[in-house]
């Protein structure tokens, strides 16, 4: 079966499971909360197949479960799918706790957190949906609370619904604990792997690649706040078009109601009569019985805020009826009153009898009110009276508010889902695929060939397989470092050929010099073993420590045999002389030092790379120079003398001390390691001395492999 199959295979078990774990999370909503109703529990418990369904597969299927919960509750309830974000939040915060694994630890915690989503935003949207609650055991509690000295009645009815949803979530979280930990663990270990187009990574990798710097904003953050604003503003202009349109209908029929009610109080007034009320008032034949009528419909609907008729002149407003209300007491008939606002703005319309289009005002007095006139004629077509209906809008007010509760419930809700799904989709299809090529790139091993090409399975490994740009990137890149690691290592063969090459002229080099010199036979050889040994013991000792690296020792080892080129400018007759030099002579092959650094000057001047020859420049310059400052060419003392140029003096006077010349014997080998010893201070660095001391057995090694002592048989 190939790769492609095997995935396909992978994805529908999983999908199966997914489906599997959402039914059987809504189902548990549905029946333990259907069970609460049968037995008359005062409790919800309709989310806890969403902690059960968040705890084991995460944010997204835990987030499906709490839609769907409310979604078929609503089917008998519509209220309840304003309670569905709710559930979502819970399936958010569960999903958080489990990416930890959920421990005993976590329970009490939980339920804290479970029952303030539930009670106390829960119990602000019931407020904002019903206002107080006036049935039920929350009602009851909420009574209590209110009637013990809480006396602001919204914070009775959240500390109610808190008291009673904390009960809740404690069987909530309770029961979805035990149904966790009875399923196995071999059939919900795979369902948090889901959404990978590539190998999955285990969560040491993730945390690793999650703690991955970046300069500004990371692509995650970008993506989230994109889809956030998107989602907002879409919702913004939804909400707020579906708000005036909801406010506009709600004005429309609170007016269409209050015009039919004018109608009705203009018919069951005779116009003829009018006169007659205001002059002879209640006792006017018929005023009892029309008031009465009116006073029927007033009664009829709590939205009528004021019901009146008046007369409208030069002087006022002459009342004809008016209605008592709980706070406003009715003006008598045939009293003149002052103009409201609403009349007094289209005045001039009120006295020529003209009709007069609704208005809606808010006062201290009457309140925010839509008033309805209707003028009232006479049979010779005079506006005798207008009849006024004033409708409440405080109604208005309250709907609206309930009509944002929930449209926001709604909007939240969907918001938490699209946000999981896009940060789902962003983390499987893009964050997680370049997360893992940078993150392949950045642990990349160059130390060896072993190294690199793991490095370049580990790629290979990622298999990357999104089936998009992301993709196509992955095998780019893939191919790419395949293709630089096999440059890259035909690269170092052929360095290390040209190295060798180099490593190869320089000691050629190094040997026609030294052939001119009949007396120094295997010097060069010699005193690059001196100097490596002494490099190593200062290294195991931890002297110069923030010098002394493997490649600075591997610097001065090449350079060594290059400390004596400047020879090359000295004559063959001082050179070679069988005798002492003269003082002339002596100043003649002392001028070898500043030569030989004039030479590899120039060789470092035309090469890119010359860290060896670095340390060639100093040791062919200064290793005649002494730690008291007596030596040559510069006069240096102490550490002014360069490290590599004071390993060098010792590794060069011990072999010449060593050594059999034309003019003189070798030195036996403890004489000559005495002289040495003697010098530190004087002639040579003291830590140097040290170290070279340190070794001298294997300096002894090294002595007795050229042949220059005699090698030690007391043991043989």
């Amino acid at each position: 079966m190939n790769t492609d199959q095997t995935k396909k295979n992978t994805i529908s078990v999983f999908l199966i499971k997914m489906f599997i774990l959402c039914v059987l999370g809504v189902s548990l909503n549905l029946v333990l909360s259907h069970l609460c109703g049968v037995l008359g529990i005062p409790l919800y418990l309709d989310s806890v197949g969403t902690v059960f369904t968040a705890g084991i597969g995460g944010a997204l299927p835990g987030i499906l479960v709490g839609l769907l919960t409310n979604l078929i509750k609503s089917t008998e309830d519509i209220s309840s799918i304003y309670y569905g974000t709710l559930n979502v939040m819970i399936a958010v915060v569960v999903a958080l706790f489990a990416q930890k694994g959920l421990k005993a630890k976590h329970i009490v915690p939980l339920i804290l957190i479970l029952s303030v989503i539930g009670g106390v935003f829960g119990s602000i949207l019931t407020w904002f949906l019903y206002g107080f609650a006036t049935e039920g055991i929350s009602a009851e509690w909420a009574a209590k609370i209110y009637d013990a000295g809480l006396s602001v009645k919204f914070l009775s009815q959240l500390s109610a619904d808190y008291l009673i949803d904390l009960i809740d979530k404690i069987i909530t979280v309770l029961v979805a604990f035990v149904l966790i930990k009875i399923i196995p663990s071999r059939m919900t270990s795979e369902l948090h792997k889901y959404g990978w187009h590539q190998k999955p990574m285990n969560d040491e990798e993730l945390a690793t690649i999650n703690k991955a710097k970046v300069r500004q904003i990371s692509l995650r953050a970008k993506i989230l706040l994109l889809v956030s604003v998107a989602v907002t503003i879409i919702a913004i202009v939804a909400i707020g078009i579906g708000y005036m349109l909801f406010r506009e209908t709600t004005i429309r029929d609170h007016t269409e109601f209050a015009q039919g009610i004018v109608k009705y109080q203009t018919d069951c007034i005779d116009p003829e009569m009018i006169e007659t009320y205001l002059a002879y008032g209640e006792a006017a034949p018929g005023y009892k019985e029309t008031k009465e009528k009116l006073k029927l419909t007033f009664d009829s609907s709590d939205n009528i805020r004021f019901m009146y008729v008046y007369q409208i002149q030069e002087n006022g407003c002459h009342v004809v009826f008016d209605m008592d209300t709980a706070d406003v007491k009715a003006d008598r008939v045939g009293v003149t009153i002052r103009y409201p606002v609403d009349i007094e703005k289209h005045l001039d319309d009120f006295l020529a009898g003209r009709e007069v289009a609704p208005t809606i005002s808010n006062d201290s007095r009457y309140g925010w009110v839509l008033s309805i006139y209707e003028p009232v004629y006479d049979r010779a077509g005079t506006c005798v009276c207008y009849s006024c209906v004033d409708i409440s809008m405080n109604q208005l007010t309250e709907t609206t508010h309930a009509y944002l509760a929930k449209q926001i419930s709604l909007f939240l809700g969907i918001f938490i889902m699209v946000l999981t799904l896009g940060v789902w989709m962003a983390d499987y299809n893009i964050i997680y695929p370049l997360n893992a090529m940078s993150h392949g790139a950045s642990a990349f091993a160059y130390t060896s060939t072993k190294e690199r090409d793991r490095s370049v399975e580990r790629i290979k490994e990622l298999d990357i397989r999104t089936g998009d740009e992301i993709e196509n990137l992955y095998y780019a890149y893939s191919q790419t470092t395949e293709d630089s690691m096999r440059y890259l290592s035909a690269v170092r063969k052929k360095s290390k050929q040209i190295d060798k090459l180099q490593g190869g002229l320089l000691l050629v080099l190094a040997d026609i010099i030294e052939s001119r010199d009949k007396c120094t036979g295997d010097h060069i050889r010699k005193t690059a073993a001196y100097t490596r040994i002494i490099l190593e013991s200062l290294q195991k000792r931890g002297d110069y420590k923030d010098k002394i690296t493997n490649e600075y020792i591997s610097n001065v080892e090449r350079a060594a045999p290059l400390h004596d080129i400047g020879k090359i400018n000295i004559p063959d007759a001082i050179l070679n002389k069988d005798g002492p030099l003269n003082d002339d002579e002596y100043e003649t092959m002392k001028g070898h030092a500043e030569a030989g650094y004039h030479i590899i000057l120039k060789a470092i001047e035309s090469l890119d790379e010359s860290g060896y020859l670095q340390q060639a420049k100093h040791m062919a310059h200064s290793h005649h120079e002494k730690w008291d400052g007596s030596g040559y060419p510069q006069h240096l003392k102490g550490e002014e003398i360069p490290l590599s140029a004071r390993i060098m003096a010792v590794a060069d006077v011990f072999d010449a001390l060593t050594s059999r010349r034309s003019y003189k014997d070798p030195f036996p080998f403890e004489k000559a390691i005495s002289i040495i010893s003697e010098g530190a201070g004087r002639h040579f660095d003291p830590t140097i001395v040290e170290a070279f001391l340190a070794e001298k057995e294997e300096v002894k090694r090294v002595a007795e492999s050229f042949g220059e002592i005699e090698r030690d048989n007391s043991d043989d």
